[in-house]
């Protein structure tokens, strides 16, 4: 189990395929501030709502000099037909093996109808040009959120 992550420390690095099938790492954002999210499921409701409200801002995050990048187990393909269905302008990672999510701390046990799974917490990460995490939003709730985000992103 991985320690739980705490504003101020190093971001864990990371080498994942994107849904270009291309592959990425934290180093790729180097001197940029990355808004990283990690959601439950392509084509689910909440998580469309919340990739379509980070689309939709993109031009502001931008201005920020941030960029965006959001997380689940979803495979490539999948992440592709969310991609293109919506139309989404930034990377989606994949992350099968959870490998990313638990460095992230974000697999965590859920539980629905009384039954328990392991799945991924809906979580934001702000992290700075230098690879430091400077906010940590748990248990997202969409509606809201990356206007929190934008706000939170000072410089």
């Amino acid at each position: 189990m991985a320690k739980e992550l705490k504003v101020g420390d190093k971001a864990p690095a990371f080498k994942l395929k994107n849904d270009q099938d291309e592959w990425m790492s934290l180093k790729d954002f180097s001197g940029k501030t990355l808004v990283l999210y990690f959601y439950p499921k392509d084509l689910t409701s909440g998580c469309t709502t919340e990739s379509c409200d980070f689309n939709d801002n993109l031009p502001k995050l931008k201005k920020k000099d941030a960029v965006v990048i959001g997380v689940s187990k979803d495979s490539v393909a999948s992440h592709v037909k969310f991609r293109d269905k919506y139309k989404f302008k930034f990377n989606l990672l994949s992350d099968p093996e959870t490998e990313m999510c638990e460095a992230y701390g974000v697999w965590k046990e859920k539980s629905m109808y009384g039954r328990k799974y392991m799945g991924i917490e809906r979580t934001t990460f702000i992290i700075s040009p230098k690879g430091v995490i400077e906010k940590i939003y748990n248990k997202v709730k969409v509606p809201g959120h990356v206007d929190d985000v934008l706000s939170s992103i000072t410089y």
